[in-house]
């Protein structure tokens, strides 16, 4: 299982926790709020098998002053975001207690956790072939990186109940839209097949 990665996409402290980020805005959904307990069982068996539990962080940077530069278009769905949400380093940059630690982390500031991160390059020092893709939120980071990573001719599964996105029509259409690039198993399914 050396050659196999669980990559938990963006399950950080501002995304998911009441005093993160997007907890004190009272931006939450039960379907992702539910993702660290679901998703507990899977990392424990992967780390106990030999295979990687990797972690990607949405990042905003801090730019002059340390204000923090926002995308227009994300700034517009989430005017909450301010100076020290996402921070690299603080709190609410990582990863939610319940699911770390994590054996890689990678800061990302887009969609996907491979554009313009070192995500290829550590995948391929710890010699991992298969990903195990979770996360949030499917029809955006989770998405993008799972397109990402079938470009580069990775294995890829998509944990169907371990993604989440903010209304579970929009996952139920992303997860669709993901069969052509990549297997689709729930968490159940794959602990069996571990």
């Amino acid at each position: 299982m050396n050659d196999l990665a669980l990559l938990l996409c963006d399950l950080q402290n501002d995304f998911l926790h009441p005093e993160g980020a997007y907890g004190r805005a009272g931006h939450t959904a039960p379907e992702i709020a539910a993702l660290p307990a679901r998703l507990r069982p899977l990392c424990d068996a992967v780390r106990a098998g030999g295979g990687w539990i990797g972690s990607t962080h949405f990042t905003l940077v801090g730019g002059r002053g340390g204000a923090p530069w926002i995308s227009p278009h994300l700034l517009k769905v989430r005017p909450f975001l301010g100076r020290g949400d996402f921070a690299a380093g603080g709190w609410g940059h990582a990863l939610v207690d319940e699911l770390a630690p994590a054996d890689f982390a990678v800061e990302k500031v887009a969609f996907s956790a491979f554009y313009m991160s070192r995500l290829e390059w550590v995948l391929a020092r710890a010699g991992v072939r298969r990903l195990l893709v979770a996360g949030i939120v499917t029809n955006g980071g989770v998405a993008s990186t799972v397109r990402d990573a079938h470009v580069r001719e990775f294995a890829v599964t998509l944990l169907s109940d371990g993604c989440a996105a903010f209304d579970p029509a929009t996952h139920a259409v992303a997860v669709e839209a993901l069969r052509p690039v990549a297997q689709v198993a729930t968490v159940a399914e794959t602990l069996a097949g571990l």
